[in-house]
């Protein structure tokens, strides 16, 4: 049986990948992870992880145009499959549940259903 389940880091380049929808390829999802956590990352994580989503199922790719600014070189193109999508409703919404559940939030004004 596939692993299911999401680590932080999974999530959020699978988050990153939705956001970048069709300039969704590895140099650009370490960009926009760097941009939006500013924490480094290597090149080297981002692609063992795309490849565990995607052995997941949770990722598929495929090769986009070669464009003349990467010398002829095609870039491999990332979207989200329907059993991803799931996933990261899931997560957000057991995330969400436990947020509410969190007693310093409990008499507070803030609502995290969505």
């Amino acid at each position: 049986m596939k692993e299911t389940r999401l680590g932080d880091f999974e999530e959020t380049l699978l988050l990153l990948v939705g956001i970048l929808d069709k300039e969704a390829y590895a140099f650009k999802i370490a960009e926009e992870f760097e941009s939006q956590t500013t924490r480094a990352v290597s090149i080297g994580a981002v692609h063992s992880t795309l490849n565990r989503l995607t052995e997941k199922g949770f990722l598929e790719s495929e090769m986009g145009e070669s464009t003349a600014e990467r010398g002829g070189r095609r870039k491999r193109i990332y979207t989200i499959t329907a059993s991803g999508q799931r996933t990261l409703q899931e997560s957000r919404d057991f995330k969400m549940s436990l947020w509410n559940q969190y007693p310093a939030f409990a008499g507070s004004k803030l609502n995290f259903n969505f």
